[in-house]
């Protein structure tokens, strides 16, 4: 995936700002089941946050990085225990898209 430019990713980090987290990655870690639903998550609102439990700064970043590999998504940003992960999807559903319903955000 090309990566985002500055511009893009403050954009991105507007509309994220006003979002919840709608994957949770807990003590199991990174299972099966929370791939998926961050890939049906992604490909329903192309910008989700996702939270991540532990206290172990090391295993959090690792975390972040396999699940942007297994998942093809940009990271945008993370915080703390949160990460803003993006990826575009083929067909943008205007109803589901965090980018298209918070674009008056990024104005």
């Amino acid at each position: 995936m090309a990566t985002l430019s500055i511009q893009e990713r403050k954009r991105l980090r507007q509309i994220g700002h006003a979002l919840n987290p709608v994957v949770m990655i807990g003590g199991q870690g990174l299972t099966e089941n929370v791939v998926e639903e961050t890939n049906r998550a992604l490909s329903d609102h192309e910008l989700i946050k996702v939270k991540i439990a532990g206290e172990d700064r090391e295993a959090r970043v690792a975390v972040i990085a396999e699940i942007a590999e297994v998942t093809g998504a940009e990271v945008v940003q993370t915080i703390g225990k949160i990460v803003l992960l993006y990826k575009k999807a083929k067909p943008q559903n205007p109803k589901l898209s965090n980018l298209v319903r918070h674009a008056h955000l990024s104005k």
